[in-house]
């Protein structure tokens, strides 16, 4: 029963949150930095399979969050909205579709990751790097010249299936799936590490020419990284689309994608337990930054040599992340937990949990 002890004080915590959510115990805004962690987490998780676990280069992630959340959209929309006319199923419906349609959001994400995988075959490094960041703005580009589901303009109409499941039945839905699919990511990448295949990605890291002598199909195995690594993204945009309920193109930028990256070098690079704290300690961070008052005193020193320089916080924001994946690449470049997880720094954990 020891072995069960963390796995259920995990599951008591998730209830805990539904249950404060539900009677109002937590306002709008404690919930909605709650589910952007879980979100946070998917990403930076499932980028950590190909930066981290596979020492792969890639720039680009926000692309496949970007597919995933139009996909879902739409799949939203053609069953519960109105937007492109009468919904195609009941509103009782929604609470069994919902997980679906988010699950196919991520299964086209995934596939669409082929255009990156199979290049990745032959390029490594810098070469990579401006591959995946040519997705990035290839998708962004595409869906901006798509008019059928909004363009440049975004998208909406998503939040016709969340009033369909609280209708149904009313409790937090988003708060209760960000936390079924952020547990279902953790679970799915460490079974995934742990199994041969994951072997396979870590020998690559380690040395591909190696892991190729000693019989590891590394072309196989780099696909089935990338494909599950941007089907989770896919997963976090569909989620994300739901909890806005609105979507834009420019909204999975670059930057998006520099979040992500900026989450998996914090943590560490290949430790699943470090890309879960960075996207906590991360999204506290942007949260912060939100504050005028905290801004006012970061830039004190600023104004005594430009007084009129009034930055938004939008601003900021797009100052301190640059500014500290710089930072941690000079001064901490293997991130908090380097390539450890919190079993290999605490050993007395490994006897209260299994994942098994």
């Amino acid at each position: 029963m020891r072995k069960y002890t963390l796995n259920i004080v995990l599951v008591l915590g998730c209830l805990a949150l539904l249950f404060t959510s539900q009677y109002e115990m937590l306002d709008n805004y404690i919930q909605a930095v709650i589910m952007f962690v879980g979100i946070n987490i998917i990403m930076s998780t499932s980028l950590n399979l190909v930066n981290g676990n596979m020492g792969e280069f890639t720039c680009g992630h926000a692309a496949f969050m970007c597919v995933g959340a139009y996909v879902s959209s739409v799949l939203s929309v053609l069953c519960y909205g109105s937007k492109f006319g009468e919904a195609l199923l009941p509103e009782g419906s929604a609470m069994f579709v919902f997980p679906i349609i988010v699950i196919i959001g991520g299964a086209v994400a995934s596939v669409f990751s082929v255009l990156v995988s199979i290049p990745s075959f032959k390029t490594r490094d810098d070469y990579l790097a401006i591959i995946t960041i040519a997705v990035n703005y290839i998708v962004i580009s595409a869906i901006e010249n798509m008019p059928f589901i909004g363009g440049s303009r975004g998208f909406q109409g998503m939040k016709d299936t969340v009033w369909a499941m609280i209708d149904t039945f009313e409790i937090p839905w988003m708060m209760f799936w960000v936390i079924a699919f952020t547990m279902f990511t953790i679970w799915i990448i460490r079974r995934f590490i742990t199994s041969t295949y994951g072997k396979g990605v870590n020998a690559i890291c380690q040395d591909e020419t190696a892991a190729e002598i000693m019989s590891v199909n590394t072309n196989k195995v780099k696909m089935l990284n990338f494909m599950l690594s941007a089907g989770l993204a896919g997963v976090a945009g569909g989620l994300f689309a739901h909890i806005v309920g609105y979507v834009n193109p420019q909204s999975f930028n670059i930057l998006k994608s520099t979040e992500a990256m900026v989450m998996v070098y914090l943590g560490g690079m290949g430790s699943l337990s470090g890309a879960v704290i960075s996207a906590v300690l991360f999204t506290g961070l942007m949260e912060v930054l939100r504050s005028q008052a905290i801004i006012g005193f970061l830039l004190s020193p600023a104004t005594l040599i430009f007084p009129d320089w009034e930055p938004s916080a939008g601003v900021i924001k797009w100052i301190i992340i640059p500014l500290l994946l710089v930072l941690i690449m000079q001064f901490r470049p293997e991130g908090i937990m380097g390539n450890k997880e919190l079993s290999d720094v605490f050993p007395g954990l490994k006897k209260y949990y299994t994942f098994k």
